[in-house]
This record gives structure tokens, C-alpha cells and sequence, in this order.
């Protein structure tokens, strides 16, 4: 019977294990994801402009023979292809790389040629893949002009079984013709388009002086050229810093024309729309402006576009001027726009931020090494194939001993060496010669070509040897390239135009509303409107309330005014009259218009004045005096005025009336204070400071009155009557005592009316 034995487990991995603090190990593996994707995804490299993705696609594209005059091939085929053997990320990723190249209003040149539905500026998305088909443009071609010559390095893929080039070398400008944008860990790049032409006249510039100055350079490169074209205001000033440093921002705002209809009538036409602002939602923007009536000279907007942009923009009316209303569209919506400029690459793998003449001169070393490794490479084959035509000239010379050679000896190669003093590669190529080639002019056309490439060869030495020739041969193939992108062709023609802001004297959105009177009407239950006119607030019965509800506030304003509304949380809004509900119904609930947080309640609502200035408490007997300014709120968020402690609430909003010089408080438990108004603080914001002392209760109300004066309050009833206390002597004291009963007739419900 056979034994059979069981294998001991193994060991423990003990020498796997590392004893290195958590910190330095987590900081080691962050450190080495973030060069990853600073260098291998997010930033371009300054000699081609291309991310890896971008380099592989069409290297991709390449090898499956995608020129220019090619016929298509399905996109599904590149991403295929590309994903299997060079870019081991997801199909959607590369796809998306693939259609962004192929967008003439993504890419100024694009550097692949799309037939299908790769998306549009509405912001629709492209169609599927194996929708859509793709070849490479001239411009990608460019780029990788002169990968067949040893121009570049090549390296392996990330699984050993191809290679890749590691940048391309072509003299297409796409850093800067094309830009680039990208976010890396730490860092970001972004590059906008430029005119091909301008930069290439720079290089040649730079190439004829290299002493010239970013500054210099603005004579040939004058800002970004967008595909979407556009308009750029930004000063040249700016423009110069920004190019300087490497570092800045350009405005770009939407190219408009006036269009006259006739009688005095006229429209605004937008042709043109700021770079990578998506069509659909600026129409959506400007039908909210439209809609919520935020600019009340807009009258309304129209979509004409089919394959060119145009957008109709009508005016309220003909008066209006259409310098201001464009320069209201400009800073309400994304007509204008500011687009950044950081010039961070990668210069031999290394990031940094260049200025533009960094740039040009880095890549134009870039060329000259280019120029220099295809001359080599050139050079190399022109000595290979001079060798093989000294051979042949000598067995032309002796055709009839070569002949005798081969017929008669045995080892006919190693006869041919020694009988002619021939290389081993010159002796093989008299061997493989046809019969037909002994022919008298192929002998003639073999000394041609070997006095051609005699000379070229002499003159590739003198290219390699002398950097003023590298220059010349450099300036010439730059032109031409230059002749083919220049600004009298239709890719080449600059589609943006830099121009100064027009000075255009605006008007605030207030001075733009028709000043019309309006009442003002909210319910207890937070319902509000506005009423035409200003009407007869004593007669209350005439307006109307839903079921269970009853008025709260009532009051006149203009359509120019700003409406202040207060909380019990302490939190301040402002509505403008012009943009409620009209006065036909019951209206809209408050809380649409504003973040009222939950359980506040509306404890002021009036028209807000700038010179005002308010009386505040809350309900646990603190208050202070605040300015109107520092109570008006942006957004609708609004903003907190009063700070509250515990569960106390903000309950007491009084006018301050010019002159008043005394403050009357008086608290649930029916005692009253009064004090000098110049112990309240002024404050923007905060609690406060104490009132009135109480055991029990807390404040019932206050407010401010002359002294002089004396104190009034309303007798209550149906009549109008108040009541005054001339001599007040008793009832004042310190801010914070605890105060004395009323005079005999104040009202039961502790308020002054």
C-alpha cells in the first residue's frame, strides 16, 4: 500500500512584510500615482502637444493606413485596435479622446477627419462607435511626418508585444495650434487655440533672432485664435503679461450685428459664441432672463441656427440701446466668457510653466533634433546603397571576368571578393543582378544615381555638421508648412479678432424698470403680490383671500423699489416689486422666492430704504441698531442679520425715525424702560446687547421715539385715537434695568402700535 504524505503548510510571508511607517508608505504610493498621471494622462508634452491617448490613437490610425486619401474606417475598429495593443483603458475614455480630435469646434485643426455624427455645439453627445467612421486629417499627418526615419524613440507597450513612439516629430505647431486642457494631482494645464500661421511666422522669427523677447513676438502672435471665432477684449497689456508669464486669462465675448427691420425697428443677430460654451444652455440662460424678467430691456430670444450659428435677440423697444443690452447679456450670461491661459507642460517629462517664447524655443530645439536624427537616418541609407553601386560599376567595368567568376568557380562570392577587392554586401548584390540589368544604360543610370547620392550625402554631412544650415533647411520646411495653413486659406483664415472693449456707459438693472406704482399685499399664510396702482389700504374687505387666510401686510411701493423681508430666524431677503405675481389671484407663496428655513416665520415686510436705520430685537430682550445697507441681501439665501441664542426669536423690527433719541421697551410681564437711544450699539451683524431684565416672560416690544416728544400708543378701537405721556420721568432708566408698570391706559396686548 503506497504512503502518501501531506505537504506541511507553508510559512508565513514574514519576508514580504515591510516595517515602514503608514505615512511614508501611503505618501510613496500617492507620490507615485500623481507622477503617473502628471505624465502619462492630464499634461501634453511640448513637442507634439499630445496627451498619450491622443498619441496613440493616432499612431493607431497609422498603422491601420488611415491618410487623408484613404477610404473611412469604423471609429469601433481605431478604439479597438488602440485599446488592445497600446492603451489598456476603458473603450469609452479613448472614444471620447477620438471624437474630441475629430470636432472642428473643439480642435482649431482638427487632427481627425469624422464621417458621422460626432456631436455638435448644441452639446449633443457623438453617436455610438460602430456609428461612426474616421482617417486622419493633413495636420495629423504633419505630425507624425518623418516616424519611418529614426527621428524619435520608440518604446515598448505596456505588454512587450509592440512598440510606440514615444512623441511624434512632425513641425505642425500643435502645442499651441490646437491647445490643450488638463487636470493633473496638483496641477492643471490649460492652453487655448492659436492661428498656425502666427505661430509659425514667430518660430521663423525666433529662428532668424533668438534674442527676441516674449514682447517681440506679439507682432506675429496676437492672441488666440478659437474655432467658434468670437471677439477678444482683453488689453494688450494683459495679453503681453499673460504670454510672459505663462500665466492669465483672455476675455472672449460673442461676434453681434445690429439688423434693421424697418420703421425704426431693429434686432441683435449673434453669429458667433464664445469657445466651449455649449449652444443649448445659453439659450437656455437667456430664456430664464427672458422668463424671470431679470433684464427688463431684454424682450425675447429666438434659436434660427441650423449649420452657423444665429440667435435673434429682440429689445423691449426700439429705444433701447443696443450697445448697453449686449453689454447686459455679456455679464448676466455666457456671451462672454474668460478663458484661461496656463501654460504648463511637459518639457522631456518634467512639468513647468513656459512663456511663449519657452515654448516656440523649446520646440523648435525639437525640430533641429528631428532634422538632425532624419539626416543621419537619410545619410545612413545614401552610404548603404553607394556602397552597393561601387560594386556594381566595378562588374560593369570587368562584366566579362565577373561573368567567367560565376560560371567557372566553385565559391563564386568569395572569387568576386578577392578578384575586385568588393565587401561581402557588394559581392551579393552583382550575384542577385538580373540578366537584363548588364544592359549599356542601366550602366548609366547606376552612375547617375551614384553621383546624385555622392552629393547629396556630402551635403547631409554639411546639414549635420553646421547649425546655420540646420536653420536655413529648418526655415524652409516652416514655410512651407506656413504656405499651407496661411491666413489667405479657408482652415488658416483667423477666426478670432482682438479688438478693445467698446466703452459702452451702462445703466444699473434698477434704472432700466419703468417706475410704476404697485400695492403690495401678503396674506398671513405667506402669500404675496402686487397689485396695479396704489390702491385703498383702508379697504381691506375688497381683497380677496383663500379660505382660512387673512391679510398681513399692505403697502405702496414702486416698480423701482427693493422689498425688505425679515424673519424670525433672524435672517434678512430682498424681492424686487417688478418680478412678483400680479395682483390677479391670490399670488405665489413667499417661500418660492426665497430659502425660508423651516418653522420661520414673517415678522416684517416692507420697502427698503438705503438711508433707513432699523431697530432689532428678539424676544429674549437683546437688540441693537443696524444700518438698512448691511440688511440687503443677493441671493436667495439671504442673509443673517440677527444671531439668536437658544430657542429665542427675532420678533421686533422698528423704523428709526431722524431725531428719535429714546428707546421704549416693554416685556410680557408689563413693565416698561425706557433709555437713551445712544446706548444701543450699531452693529451689521451679531445679538445684541440686554434691553430690559425680566423674571419671567421676555420682550413684548419696543421701539424709538423723541423724548420731547413724549410717548404715544394707539387707544385701540375702531377710531384712530392714540394716547401721549409727556412726562416719562418715572419709567426711564438704565438699558437692562427692569422698568415699571405702565401708565394707566396702555394697551393689554403690551404693544406701542
Amino acid at each position: 500500500m503506497a504512503r502518501t504524505t501531506t505537504a506541511p503548510p507553508p510559512e508565513p510571508p514574514l519576508d514580504r512584510i515591510l516595517d515602514t511607517p503608514f505615512d511614508t508608505a501611503l505618501g510613496d504610493r500617492y507620490l507615485v500615482y500623481a507622477l503617473s498621471t502628471i505624465t502619462a494622462r492630464s499634461l501634453p508634452d511640448l513637442r507634439d502637444g499630445l496627451k498619450p491617448v491622443h498619441r496613440r490613437i493616432l499612431w493607431g490610425m497609422r498603422l491601420l493606413r488611415l491618410d487623408p486619401g484613404s477610404a473611412y474606417k469604423k471609429s469601433a475598429r481605431v478604439v479597438g485596435d488602440v485599446m488592445g495593443k497600446y492603451h489598456p483603458h476603458g473603450d469609452q475614455s479613448i472614444y471620447d479622446a477620438l471624437v474630441r480630435l475629430s470636432q472642428d469646434f473643439s480642435l482649431r485643426y482638427p487632427l481627425i477627419d469624422g464621417q458621422g455624427n460626432f456631436g455638435n455645439i448644441d452639446g449633443d453627445n457623438a453617436a455610438a462607435m460602430r456609428y461612426t467612421e474616421a482617417r486622419m486629417t493633413r495636420a495629423a499627418t504633419l505630425l507624425m511626418d518623418g516616424l519611418d526615419e529614426a527621428s524619435v524613440d520608440f518604446r515598448a507597450t505596456y505588454n512587450g508585444e509592440e512598440e510606440e513612439p514615444e512623441v511624434f516629430p512632425g513641425m505642425f505647431p500643435n502645442l499651441l495650434a490646437n491647445g490643450s486642457s488638463g487636470i493633473a494631482v496638483g496641477m492643471a494645464t490649460s492652453i487655448p487655440p492659436h492661428n498656425a500661421a502666427e505661430v509659425l511666422d514667430a518660430a521663423m522669427g525666433l529662428l532668424a533672432d533668438p534674442d527676441l523677447t516674449d514682447a517681440d513676438l506679439l507682432q506675429w502672435v496676437k492672441g488666440p485664435d478659437f474655432p467658434t471665432g468670437g471677439i477678444c477684449v482683453e488689453p494688450a497689456a494683459s495679453i503681453a503679461e499673460s504670454y510672459t508669464t505663462g500665466r492669465g486669462s483672455f476675455r472672449l465675448r460673442a461676434r453681434w450685428r445690429r439688423e434693421d427691420l424697418g420703421q425704426g425697428m431693429w434686432r441683435i443677430v449673434v453669429e458667433e459664441i464664445p469657445y466651449q460654451v455649449v449652444k443649448g444652455k445659453l439659450i437656455e440662460a437667456l430664456a430664464e432672463l427672458v422668463n424671470d424678467k431679470k433684464l427688463p430691456i431684454l424682450g425675447d430670444i429666438d434659436d434660427e441656427s441650423d449649420e452657423k450659428v444665429r440667435i435673434v435677440i429682440e429689445p423691449r423697444s426700439r429705444n433701447v440701446d443696443p450697445a448697453v443690452l449686449m453689454e447686459s447679456l455679456f455679464k448676466l450670461t455666457d456671451l462672454e466668457v474668460r478663458v484661461p491661459l496656463n501654460m504648463n507642460v511637459l518639457d522631456h517629462g518634467r512639468p513647468g510653466v513656459l512663456s511663449l517664447k519657452s515654448v516656440i524655443a523649446k520646440w523648435l530645439v525639437h525640430q533641429r533634433e528631428v532634422l538632425i536624427a532624419r539626416s543621419q537616418y537619410r545619410l545612413g541609407k545614401i552610404e548603404a546603397r553607394l556602397e552597393i553601386l561601387g560594386g556594381l560599376l566595378k562588374a560593369y567595368l570587368n562584366l566579362d571576368e565577373v561573368i567567367r567568376i560565376i560560371r567557372e568557380e566553385d565559391d563564386a562570392k568569395a572569387g568576386l571578393i578577392a578578384a575586385f577587392v568588393l565587401t561581402e554586401v557588394q559581392a551579393e548584390a552583382i550575384l542577385n543582378m538580373r540578366l537584363r540589368s548588364l544592359r549599356k544604360l542601366e550602366e548609366f543610370e547606376i552612375t547617375k544615381e551614384n553621383k546624385a547620392l555622392t552629393q547629396e550625402g556630402k551635403d547631409l554631412r554639411v546639414l549635420i555638421g553646421s547649425p546655420a544650415a540646420q536653420t536655413a533647411r529648418l526655415q524652409t520646411e516652416l514655410a512651407e508648412i506656413r504656405a499651407a495653413y496661411g491666413p489667405t486659406t479657408a482652415l488658416g483664415m483667423r477666426r478670432t479678432t482682438i479688438e478693445a472693449a467698446p466703452d459702452v456707459k451702462m445703466i444699473s438693472l434698477e434704472d432700466m424698470i419703468d417706475k410704476e406704482p404697485l400695492t403690495i399685499i401678503a396674506s398671513q399664510k405667506g402669500w404675496v403680490r402686487a397689485m396695479k396702482g396704489h390702491s385703498d389700504l383702508g379697504a381691506g374687505e375688497a381683497i380677496k383671500f383663500k379660505e382660512g387666510d387673512g391679510p398681513a401686510f399692505a403697502f405702496h411701493a414702486y416698480t423701482t423699489d427693493k422689498i425688505m423681508v425679515a424673519a424670525s430666524d433672524g435672517r434678512f431677503y430682498t424681492l424686487t416689486p417688478d418680478k412678483l405675481p400680479g395682483g390677479r389671484g391670490f399670488g405665489e407663496p413667499l417661500r418660492l422666492m426665497i430659502d425660508l428655513s423651516e418653522g420661520a416665520e414673517i415678522i416684517a415686510l416692507a420697502v427698503w430704504k438705503s438711508d433707513a436705520r432699523l431697530l432689532l430685537a428678539a424676544n429674549d430682550g437683546r437688540g441693537f441698531v443696524v444700518e438698512a445697507t448691511d440688511v440687503l441681501a443677493e441671493t436667495r439665501k439671504g442673509r443673517q442679520v440677527v444671531n439668536l441664542k437658544d430657542k429665542a426669536r427675532f420678533t421686533v423690527l422698528k423704523a428709526i425715525t431722524p431725531g428719535d433719541d429714546m428707546v421704549a421697551v416693554i416685556g410680557d410681564n408689563r413693565k416698561l424702560l425706557v433709555f437713551p437711544l445712544e446706548d444701543l450699539p450699531v452693529m451689521a451683524r451679531g445679538q445684541g446687547v440686554a434691553l430690559q431684565k425680566y423674571k419671567d416672560g421676555g420682550l413684548s416690544d419696543a421701539r424709538s421715539f423723541v423724548m420731547a416728544d413724549g410717548l404715544s400708543w394707539a387707544m385701540g378701537g375702531a377710531g384712530t385715537r392714540t394716547r401721549t405721556e409727556a412726562d416719562l420721568t418715572f419709567w426711564k432708566g438704565a438699558r437692562g434695568s427692569a422698568g415699571r408698570l405702565p401708565p394707566t391706559g396702555f394697551p393689554r396686548d403690551n404693544k406701542f402700535g
